[in-house]
């Protein structure tokens, strides 16, 4: 039989489902690879993988997709690992460079500063973490993923996008969702759920394999306070949210 090839992440946030994959019966069945966010929905989009968690900017733009599972990644409160940096409040720089790792944070941080803060900023990619230069008076970092513990002390300011449209919304946020391009037996869903199920019930485990900068009951913390892997209605609702403001954006600057 071939394998499922599953495309994951390498963040602390995706631990636990690593953990419960590699530690469940679906394991036989599947080619587990690590891949970044962006990579995650190039993979999926040229079929080079038939699972991944994919960026939730996204899903909109892979033909035949299918979310699978009853698990996300998502926050309801603040995320912490995805934040915009600075040495300066919001509204005083000029420049946003943008992590190269995550349309959806990328696209999230836009939204915000256009609708919600009502600021114009420059974006500009960020080509490498050499980059980062907390000292610049005028430049802020949109900043995701396990990069963020290593930095987020560095700057005075730091903005949970999360948290800031949880504020502008009253929704939570989905940031990646299980999705499909290739046609999954019932059966072989329902394992796979039920392999995601078992690492969330193992977080602590999960935390000890993993390879981070956080002391371990921070981590913990930040899996279990900040990260809301439930995909419930509420998600639902905001992932939907998020893909019409995001059309609205779209559409506002194509006709400026």
């Amino acid at each position: 039989m071939k394998k499922v090839k599953i495309s994951v992440i390498p963040y602390l946030n995706a631990s636990p489902f690593v953990y419960g994959l590699k530690r469940s019966e679906v394991f036989d069945y599947i080619d587990l690879q690590y891949n970044t966010p962006a990579e995650c929905a190039v993979r999926l989009l040229s079929k080079d993988a038939d699972i991944g968690i994919v960026p939730s900017a996204a899903v909109p733009s892979i033909p035949d997709k299918q979310i699978i599972s009853d698990y996300c990644i998502g926050a309801s409160e603040s995320v912490r690992s995805v934040v915009i940096c600075s040495s300066q409040p919001v509204s005083e720089i000029k420049t946003l460079y943008l992590d190269f790792e995550s349309r959806t944070s990328v696209l999230l941080a836009q939204l915000l500063l256009d609708e919600y803060w009502k600021i114009k900023i420059t974006p500009v990619p960020l080509n490498s973490l050499d980059d980062i230069n907390p000292h610049r008076k005028d430049a802020a970092y949109v900043l995701i993923g396990d990069k963020v513990f290593d930095y987020e002390n560095q700057f005075e300011y730091k903005s949970d996008l999360a948290r800031a449209w949880k504020d502008f919304t009253g929704l939570p946020f989905v940031f990646a969702a299980w999705t499909a391009v290739t046609p999954l037996t019932d059966d072989f869903v329902a394992m796979f759920n039920r392999a995601l199920s078992t690492g969330l019930a193992n977080i602590p485990a999960a935390v000890n394999e993993h390879k981070h900068s956080l002391d371990y009951r921070e981590a913990i913390k930040y899996l279990t306070e900040n990260i809301d892997y439930n995909f419930d209605f509420a998600k639902h609702k905001a992932l939907v949210e998020f893909w019409n403001m995001v059309l609205r954006l779209k559409s506002k600057y194509r006709s400026c």
